[in-house]
């Protein structure tokens, strides 16, 4: 029985980061048990901002939209190969694709990846082979990651901004336990709220005071999608990553280093575009003593409860040319 071909995209980066500015560079690899005749190989390049509004945030009405037109960044294909016949073995063809080319007008800005719960900003190569109306036609996609060039970043890194915070049973904005409302507890702190990419989440936190003993300190890091549909701006808020900072009743007055690494995938720089927006935002859970605690199923973390003091705060994230990679 003759071995199925195969066809696999291999970029010249191993971490398949790119800049627009920059040429997407590879090979096209095919692996045959024997020779096959093609009508060209084409490589395209497809990159979108794939929106799309669920209809538990959307509403009845707004739900019939499913998925919204996507907005094309990038869609272009090359020839690379022309028609002729590939020999049996294993074949590689180079490959060099311009993103943007020299004097080329710019429609749409090349936004960096982001893999969110609505918006997916996404770019992707294609290899196609087709082999005429007798043959299954052969292809093979590969995802690579931009980046933001440098001419669109600052040229110095940007100093990261510095916010005080407290947290007492009077800034929360739900009902606590009795025992915590008047036995009081005071959390003060202070945390970076805006921070490049490249850095990790830093700040501190004390308990100066809590008469009930505190189970969990916890820092969620939090996606906030809008897209606009119609007349509405539909908002969803969803957990990235939590990171425990404390386990257990801490010691009073004692201070807790905040030291939170960034997921490059799930996050981007804050996006402020006109039909869409992608904001981020830092919540810090204070988790008490309780036994109606053990007794609720686990959901979202970052839901009030009656045993849970919450702070959230902005988190603006930023590229700057330290960032970069080094090619």
């Amino acid at each position: 029985m003759a071995t199925a071909t195969t066809v696999n995209v291999k970029l010249s980066r191993s971490n398949r980061i790119y800049r627009s500015s920059e040429p997407v560079e590879g090979k096209i690899v095919i692996k045959s048990a024997a020779s096959i005749s093609h009508q060209a190989i084409r490589l395209s390049v497809n990159g979108s901002v794939n929106l799309q509004v669920r209809g538990g945030s959307a509403g009845v009405i707004e739900s019939f939209y499913g998925v919204i037109k996507p907005i094309q960044i990038v869609k272009k294909t090359i020839e690379v190969k022309s028609s002729g016949k590939i020999p049996p073995g294993t074949t590689e063809i180079p490959f060099s694709l311009n993103l943007r080319e020299p004097g080329e007008g710019i429609v749409e800005k090349f936004y960096e990846t982001f893999h969110g719960t609505n918006i997916n900003i996404q770019y992707l190569l294609t290899a196609d082979i087709p082999r005429g109306y007798l043959h299954k036609p052969l292809s093979a996609t590969m995802e690579f990651i931009i980046e933001s060039g440098r001419v669109d970043l600052p040229e110095r890194p940007i100093p990261p901004e510095i916010v005080i915070f407290y947290i007492t049973q009077d800034t929360q904005r739900h009902p606590l336990l009795p025992d915590i409302k008047t036995g009081g507890f005071r959390v003060t702190g202070k945390l970076a709220t805006q921070c490049s990419l490249q850095d990790p989440l830093s700040g501190e936190l004390t308990v100066e005071a809590s008469s009930v003993p505190i189970t969990s300190i916890d820092i969620h890091l939090l996606r906030v999608e809008s897209i606009i549909v119609g007349e509405r701006i539909v908002t969803e808020t969803s957990l990235i990553q939590s990171t425990q900072i404390a386990d257990g009743d801490v010691c009073r007055n004692m201070t807790l280093p905040i030291y939170v690494l960034l997921p490059r995938l799930l996050m981007c720089p804050s996006v402020f575009a006109g039909p869409f927006s992608v904001e981020f935002k830092v919540c810090i859970t204070i988790s008490f003593k309780s036994k109606l605690a053990k007794a609720q199923p686990k959901s979202d973390p970052t839901a009030p409860r009656l045993w849970m003091a919450l702070e959230r705060l902005p988190l603006e994230l930023v590229r700057t040319k330290r960032d970069q990679f080094s090619c």
